[in-house]
């Protein structure tokens, strides 16, 4: 069974760490200080790194551990992301076999116009397109394509363990019940995501069904999303992808 673990890195980031045996693959290591770190510790043997998009958070650290650590590094077609020699388009299928795994890609652009997410053996690594509560800004896409995307995610299992990059989730919480107050999943969602920081635990992996019930960018055609959206724009809108860009104009600015 392969294991999954949270480093922390910098402020509030993520690297997720695929573990069997003595094997490991890294995802987004924008730091290798805490992959090696924990490499040595535990007496693990690197196999590969996986990449979701190029900003330096999230591949930042793969030049260093290629140095002592000379594995294939997978990830998007994109040349701001040298160190990919593996890259990646929809549909493809990445099998790790020391590891017992098969992840397929997804294409998911929004956040940036390159982003790709990991899909396998219950688990989803989404990088910075879907958040505990939230979802990643519009960098370089549109809100259609961001929406797309997120629709896409949405239709996962529900039982889909959602691994993103970052520790947003009570600060995404706390945007979501200015959006829909009365939702009584979302409230419980508060309690226990307080909980889990006052003890210093990660609030993710969540699961999509549980950003289904709370998160509000995944609720474009839910009627008090909509209402909240279009209270905010001053005016009424059409379709889900209106309200999709309404609610993240709101939320830049939050």
């Amino acid at each position: 069974m392969t294991e999954v673990v949270a480093l922390p890195a910098f402020e509030d980031n993520y690297i997720w760490i695929l573990r069997r045996g003595e094997y490991a693959a890294a995802v987004d290591p924008g730091d290798a200080s805490p992959v090696l770190e924990f490499l040595r510790r535990e007496g693990l043997r690197l196999v590969a790194i996986l990449a979701t998009h190029h900003h330096g958070d999230h591949v930042g650290g793969n030049e260093d551990l290629l140095r002592g650590h000379p594995v294939p590094v997978y990830g998007p077609r994109d040349a701001r992301i040298p160190s990919v020699d593996h890259p990646l388009a929809d549909g493809a299928r990445l099998t790790l076999p020391v590891l017992g795994l098969e992840l397929q890609v997804l294409e998911v652009p929004g956040h940036t116009r390159s982003h790709i997410a990991y899909w396998g053996a219950g688990a989803l690594f989404c990088g910075d397109t879907l958040f505990g509560c939230g979802c990643g800004r519009l960098f370089e896409g549109t809100p259609a394509q961001m929406h797309g995307s997120l629709l896409r995610l949405a239709s996962l299992p529900p039982s889909t363990r959602v691994h993103c990059a970052h520790e947003y989730t009570l600060a995404n919480i706390r945007f979501a019940l200015t959006v829909d107050p009365d939702n009584a999943a979302l409230r419980a969602r508060e309690a226990a995501t307080r909980k889990l920081r006052a003890a210093g635990q990660p609030t993710v992996p969540s699961t999509i069904g549980e950003e289904l019930a709370t998160n509000p960018f995944l609720r474009c055609n839910d009627r008090a999303v909509i209402a909240a959206a279009q209270r905010h724009a001053g005016r009424s809108l059409g379709d889900e992808i209106s309200v999709f860009a309404s609610l993240r104009e709101w939320k830049n600015g939050f």
